[in-house]
């Protein structure tokens, strides 16, 4: 099945009066590279979320954010070091009584001194807040794979048709061929026959065999052959359920191989132009196919 690579989703859940919002985006990659950006105190949950975009993509570079709003999730404490009010009062005893001054050390006086308040925030419901972020990830996953589906749909059609094409002039080749190596013997004979000087008997049957041998060299039959199999590879390869990018862009660099080989072959200028033409199909397909999962 052919799945891009690029996609978004985006998914929305509350938790008592706090609402999390999860995106998540991916784009081409050779591999899976995730990356998380969440607030801090939800960082014990980033394993968690990387686990549930390994279950559902196996390449592409993925960006999941996860923001918060509201307090719900988190109930706020205030705690006092007693210990260190104990040191301030007692130091405020000590310069009242060194320096012979009025008053008394008053609560006013105790809350305006420095560091003896810490807030610090309680987690509320720990497995509700887990349970409901991760189905946010999974739905906002599932949004994302949607979008891959569909522009997969797209890459697939596009595909099958370069692929037509291909064939098309793949038929033509092979019509041409027979051809292409009579002219090839053609002309090592006349190469021969103008070094010699004069016309080759055909009783010089050690000479014909040697001008076969070496129009044999000319002959596209074998890369026409595999060319039109890597074409059918490609397009079975389309309709397996599993990843298939690198697999697909393996078949096109075998492509670009037996086209490289069918035109240092040949010296006929309308298959240098098929030959062309063929080229830049595969480059096309080379292109898209950068972005199959």
């Amino acid at each position: 099945m052919v799945r891009s690579m690029t996609g978004y989703g985006k998914e929305t859940v509350h938790v008592g009066d706090t609402q999390i919002d999860v995106e998540v985006r991916s784009v081409n990659h050779r591999f899976l590279d995730i990356s998380t950006k969440a607030p801090r105190h939800l960082l014990f949950m980033e394993e968690k979320m990387k686990r549930a975009v390994k279950d559902k993509l196996s390449r592409g570079r993925v960006e999941l954010f996860v923001t918060i709003e509201g307090e719900g999730l988190f109930d706020k404490k205030v705690d006092v070091d007693d210990q260190l009010v104990s040191q301030y009062i007692e130091k405020l005893q000590d310069i009242k009584d060194r320096y012979q001054l009025t008053g008394d050390v008053s609560i006013d006086m105790v809350s305006k001194l420095d560091d003896i308040f810490t807030v610090r925030e309680i987690e509320g419901s720990t497995d509700e807040l887990q349970q409901s972020l991760i189905e946010a990830v999974e739905r906002a996953l599932d949004r994302l794979l949607s979008m891959r589906v569909e522009e997969g749909l797209r890459l697939r059609d596009d595909f099958e048709k370069r692929l037509d094409t291909i064939k098309t002039i793949l038929a033509k080749l092979e019509e041409k061929r027979p051809g292409i190596v009579e002219e090839y013997r053609e002309k090592i004979r006349e190469r021969i026959e103008e070094y010699a000087g004069e016309t080759l008997d055909p009783d010089q049957s050690r000479v014909l065999q040697e001008v076969g041998l070496l129009a044999e060299k000319g002959d596209v039959t074998e890369e026409l052959t595999r060319l039109d199999a890597h074409v059918e590879q490609f397009l079975t390869t389309l309709d397996k359920k599993e990843a298939i990018g690198r697999k697909l862009d393996f078949v096109v660099q075998e492509m670009h191989r037996e086209v490289n080989t069918i035109g240092s072959k040949s010296n006929d200028a309308e298959v240098s132009e098929w030959v062309v033409a063929l080229k830049s199909e595969i480059e096309k397909v080379k292109e898209q196919v950068q972005n199959v999962e």
